[in-house]
């Protein structure tokens, strides 16, 4: 069958060869100018290495040492307060007074009952003696001996209830000044000046220990049974110990290690774990008891192992990997293992070795496979991002004032 051009179509085939014709040469073109490109330019780093050890973290809280509330032994109006609420007191600061004028007169009065108690004392003592020479000479029957004995004996006890007396009425006039017992931070005062306070009131106020701070935290039975057949009932090898740290809730590192300080004597029965304490150094005060923060164990017998920025690591369906670059400066993909987390740093367990170049920045401009121009940089571990490269002009300026 043969095919039937139209004049309208003859009209149009040398133009459809004109487009054809320019098409062809737009991709030889465009392909030269691919071949002609130069290789795109990367961000590398050097692997590092950083000696890292067995590593556990635990969801903890925090614990203060001291907690005491302040209450008043004694009734009477509140004429002192002498702190601001909230902040740090020193141990024995006066921190309240109560109207000490009723107890320095009971004071008074002890002391004047006990000084009528030793004189009577002393006279009886004196008749008891003139009792004794008067029996020697047959003036005074046995009766009436017995008798001033009887009131000797009597005036020996007087004293000694006026003494006690008196160690009362001391006891109370010192109950008026309310110290603090330790160091700590103190809440705040439920009464005011002027207050009737006795005993039975409300705490004053509640003061907290806050140097050091305790931090309790539970491991899992498996982990109890593993570390005690490790230890034999014994302590552990120093090289097995651990390290104790913290993270905050604001997921900032503490500046400060801790100590083992208790285990709990039983298997708490509903949830399988055993609860731990350990105790830190707070000089600064930047930890307070009842906060949620994560204990971080690690062991001080370290290995080394790479570490690399999180940001260099990319997922897919086969798990994590990074961009490397080759010898050749070709790019390939190696799949890695990773480990725990320092910082904006990520620990890797297999997969990479110190040394080699993994891509930091440009990973959205290459793929497996092509070549590149890599530029070494440096990686920030504090902030997992690359350090600024100091400038020729700006290197100069720095020596020369070093010089100068």
């Amino acid at each position: 069958m043969k095919s039937i051009i139209t004049n309208r179509q003859r009209s149009l085939l040398p133009f459809g060869l004109l487009v054809a014709s320019v098409l062809a040469l737009s991709g030889c073109n465009q392909k030269q100018e691919e071949r002609q490109m130069p290789p795109p330019a990367v961000s590398v780093i050097s692997v590092p290495q950083e000696a890292v050890g067995s590593y556990k973290e635990y969801v903890a809280r925090t614990e203060a040492v001291n907690t005491v509330e302040l209450r008043a032994r004694v009734e009477g109006f509140l004429t002192q307060r002498e702190f601001i609420e909230g902040q740090t007191v020193e141990k024995d600061q006066l921190l309240f007074e109560i109207d000490p004028k009723p107890y320095i007169a009971n004071l008074k009065k002890a002391q004047a009952d006990l000084s009528s108690a030793k004189a009577e004392l002393n006279k009886s003592k004196k008749d008891l003696q003139r009792s004794k020479d008067l029996y020697k000479k047959g003036h005074i029957s046995q009766a009436d001996l017995d008798t001033q004995t009887s009131q000797e004996a009597q005036a020996e006890a007087s004293v000694q209830a006026a003494e006690a007396q008196l160690d009362t009425a001391k006891l109370n006039l010192g109950y008026t000044e309310i110290k603090a017992p330790f160091k700590g931070q103190i809440g705040r005062a439920k009464y005011s000046v002027g207050n009737l306070v006795a005993p039975s009131s409300e705490p004053l106020a509640t003061l907290t220990s806050i140097d050091p701070i305790y931090v309790n935290f539970q491991v899992d039975e498996k982990q109890v049974i593993s570390h005690l057949q490790e230890s034999a009932g014994g302590s552990i090898p120093e090289e097995q110990q651990f390290e104790m740290r913290l993270r905050l809730p604001n997921g900032s590192d503490y500046n400060q290690s801790g100590i083992f300080n208790f285990a709990d004597t039983h298997v708490d029965e509903t949830t399988g774990t055993l609860t731990l304490r350990a105790e830190f150094p707070n000089p600064q005060g930047i930890i307070v008891p009842g906060l949620y923060v994560s204990l971080i164990m690690e062991s001080k017998d370290k290995t080394e192992h790479p570490i690399i920025p999180q940001s260099a690591v990319q997922e897919n369906q086969s798990g994590r990997f990074v961009l490397m670059v080759g010898a050749d400066n070709s790019v390939e993909t190696r799949q890695v293992e990773l480990g725990r987390r320092i910082g904006p740093m990520w620990v890797v367990n297999t997969g990479l070795k110190a040394g080699e170049k993994i891509i930091v920045e440009g990973l959205q401009k290459v793929r497996p496979g092509v070549k590149v121009t890599p530029s070494i940089v440096t990686i920030d571990p504090e902030t997992g991002g690359i350090k600024a490269q100091p400038q020729p002009g700006q290197q100069q300026s720095s020596q020369a004032n070093k010089q100068g």
